[in-house]
């Protein structure tokens, strides 16, 4: 395999290197000098972005919005893909969950996209803000609790709360019940972890849920999916459900831990709302990095470069948000003008209530632990080395522990408490034995969602 390009050594704009690698250590500990480097090729660059899968990666801001508001010229349906068709795309790539085509509003043109996206956006429209702030701040709580008592007083924010923040927040909004829940979540992690069979357990448990909606409707995000007068078929739902989830978890949880990060940096203005860190996150760390491949109708030129029809050009959110022509007005321009929800027809139609959703996270942290602070500077943290996303690998913080639960408590020691404060009691960070050294004690059983259940209800 070619080995990374160190854009230190190379000049910009050099083409006799071949295409610039975009994934690996290199690219993932410093994007920015990639970015820098590509520039140097006009308005876009060709790159490539897994191995043996080449694309053309837009970098410019305002070709970004061209191409993201140009559906006649570029369109989203990856069995257009001219390498893929040829048999030039390795099967075992790493690009292929990311473009490969599914029947969702994310891969569909025209009328078929109108469709789809109709049916998201209208059930989406039907979510109350304020339910959807309670639900976030409920599972936010839960999850602090599992390691707020830890006597060492530290945590991993990015595995014990960013990560599965986003999980249980849509298990609920999706109407789960506790197992189907627990294997939702174990189905979209191991997607994103690369697990064996991931697949087969997000669609068995979709499935599921799916026809337990048939049976039992609720006032759900699913069930206003299945209602809608576009009258999707059991398969489309599915298709959809899943695009919210792969579409709507890894960023947030990306964003929730950036954001924090930032919010607790030691270099952050003190008394500026967290809003400002989601927001400058967004500009600076888009969480979808390089994304949304399109494939041009016919021959396109960007900025001097011919890009053949039906070979793919991505978006560099992350490159055309940090685009050093926007510098001098950059100022000026909205807070919401950044590219990290993407534009046009295939905008993401939750970019409202994911941006909530990462405020009211970051705010419960900070409200439940008063004096968290990071225990390594932001400069110090460590990025996963995707292509696709920016996220950290890790997020350690260290806190004043709160008080630890007795292991047992005589009969009727829980009159007067809250069902919350009696879960907390019940409900520690960690499954087996108690060790004395954390503070934690025996979890119920169950997987994640069946455990944040139990909890909310007191058992």
């Amino acid at each position: 395999m070619q080995q990374p390009l160190d854009p230190q050594e190379i000049p910009p704009g050099c083409p006799a290197h071949g295409n610039i690698q975009m994934y690996g250590p290199s690219f993932g500990a410093d994007p920015d000098s990639h970015y820098a480097q590509l520039r140097g090729y006009g308005l876009s660059a060709p790159v490539d972005i897994a191995p043996d899968v080449q694309a053309e990666l837009v970098t410019s801001y305002d070709a970004a919005l061209y191409v993201l508001q140009n559906p006649a010229s570029f369109v989203r349906d990856s069995r257009r893909w001219n390498a893929l068709n040829e048999g030039r795309v390795p099967a075992d790539s790493p690009a292929l969950p990311m473009m490969g085509y599914r029947p969702n509003a994310l891969f569909s043109d025209g009328a078929a996209h109108a469709r789809l996206r109709r049916a998201v956006t209208d059930s989406l429209a039907t979510v109350n803000e304020h339910q959807l702030i309670r639900q976030t701040q409920q599972s936010a709580n839960y999850l602090i609790s599992q390691f707020s008592t830890d006597i060492r007083g530290q945590a991993e924010l990015m595995a014990q709360y960013a990560q599965p923040l986003p999980l249980l927040v849509f298990s609920d909004l999706f109407g789960c019940p506790p197992e189907i829940g627990d294997r939702v979540i174990a189905g979209i992690s191991g997607i994103f972890e690369g697990t064996p069979g991931a697949d087969e357990v997000l669609g068995g448990a979709l499935t599921e849920l799916i026809a337990l909606k048939r049976r039992r409707p609720g006032s759900d995000l699913t069930t206003r999916l299945m209602e809608h007068s576009a009258q999707l078929s059991d398969e489309e739902v599915l298709h959809q459900l899943v695009t919210l989830l792969s579409g709507g978890t890894a960023p947030l949880a990306a964003a929730i831990g950036t954001s924090s990060a930032l919010y607790l940096d030691e270099d952050w203005q003190v008394g500026l709302p967290v809003e400002d860190a989601v927001s400058q996150t967004l500009w600076n760390y888009a969480p979808i990095s390089n994304y949304a491949a399109h494939y041009p109708t016919h021959d396109v030129e960007l900025g001097g470069r011919v890009v053949r029809a039906n070979d793919p050009v991505l978006i560099s959110f992350a490159a055309a948000n940090t685009d050093p022509k926007l510098a001098e007005h950059r100022e000026q321009l909205s807070a919401k003008a950044h590219l990290a929800f993407g534009a046009g027809p295939h905008a993401c139609p939750a970019k409202d209530p994911a941006f909530m959703i990462a405020v009211t996270a970051v705010e419960t942290l900070l409200n439940q632990l008063l004096d968290v602070e990071m225990r390594v500077p932001f400069k110090s943290l460590t990025w996963a080395p995707s292509p696709w996303s920016r996220s950290l690998v890790t997020l350690p913080i260290r806190f004043t522990p709160k008080a630890v639960p007795q292991a047992a408590e005589p009969a009727g020691t829980n009159a007067g408490r809250t069902p919350q404060q009696q879960a907390t009691a019940s409900s520690p960070m960690n499954s087996g034995p108690s060790r004395t050294n954390t503070g934690a004690a025996p979890q119920p059983k169950g997987g994640l969602f069946s455990r944040f259940l139990a909890w909310t209800k007191g058992e």
